[in-house]
């Protein structure tokens, strides 16, 4: 279940779904899992990527989920947002003032990034709200007025559905970027590190198998990522004047050159 970015269209679609009697619900991302979840009680869910669901109250534990969603889940944020700066720094030690561009839809709690910007010496540069080309487009303007060395776009719903555009503006300013996925770097991001989205859904796919040989999602535990991905793009890194340091570089999963 997807908006294409247009987070009030979840509601809808889900409760299309319910009306539709489908048997069961395959999604990804907090906001498409909780617009599932509001909509039905009985119908199973199962998410291919989602932050802390006990803590949303998607489920009873990881063990144990409960009720009518089960799948898999991300890394708390504290640990995976941290580990994303982490990357960033170490290949690019000259960074110290990192632009975040975190829209409010993207249920992203920003404490996490404070912290961990903090024990890595970072100051955090967090953007207005963006959901639109010009607003992105705006901020960014902000960002690099306010000095920022780099960019980290956060793994939300409009941050995916404006990818290219992001890419673009990163470049356009010669901002390193760290990104939470491989599609980011793909289309010309310079650093991803997190979960392999394609890994994820290939495994929801199990889940769906048994579903529909009859187990419930409460007797199906909730999994967490077994494969992460680290990509660079040596190609961006040279068309912006960056050199990723070698020992970051060996590190990487993926390398495009």
């Amino acid at each position: 279940m997807g908006a294409e970015g247009r987070q009030d269209q979840l509601p809808g679609l889900a409760a299309e779904l319910v009306r539709a009697k489908v048997d069961v619900i395959v999604t990804s991302g907090m906001s498409a899992v909780l617009a599932a979840k509001n909509a039905t009680n009985t119908i199973p869910i199962i998410f291919a990527g989602a932050a802390d669901p006990i803590a949303w109250g998607l489920i009873a534990s990881l063990a144990r989920p409960g009720g009518n969603v089960t799948g898999l889940s991300e890394l708390p944020g504290r640990e995976l947002e941290g580990k994303r700066l982490e990357v960033l720094k170490d290949a690019v030690p000259r960074v110290s003032r990192v632009a975040v561009i975190l829209d409010s839809t993207g249920r992203v709690d920003p404490s996490p990034l404070h912290l961990a910007a903090r024990a890595l010496g970072l100051t955090l540069i967090v953007s207005d709200e963006t959901a639109t080309p010009d607003e992105f487009r705006s901020a960014f303007g902000a960002l690099r007025r306010e000095r920022a060395h780099a960019v980290y776009a956060p793994q939300t719903p409009i941050n995916v559905h404006h990818q290219n555009l992001i890419v673009e503006l990163a470049m356009k300013y010669r901002l390193p970027s760290m990104y939470g996925s491989s599609e980011f770097v793909e289309a010309g991001g310079l650093l991803s590190y997190g979960a392999s989205f394609t890994d994820l859904f290939r495994r929801a796919a199990v889940y769906v198998d048994k579903i529909l040989k009859g187990t419930k999602p409460a007797d199906l535990p909730v999994e967490q990522p077994m494969k992460f991905e680290f990509v660079v793009n040596l190609k961006t890194a040279k068309q912006i004047g960056v050199t990723i340091e070698p020992n970051v570089l060996v590190r990487a999963d993926k390398v495009i050159r």
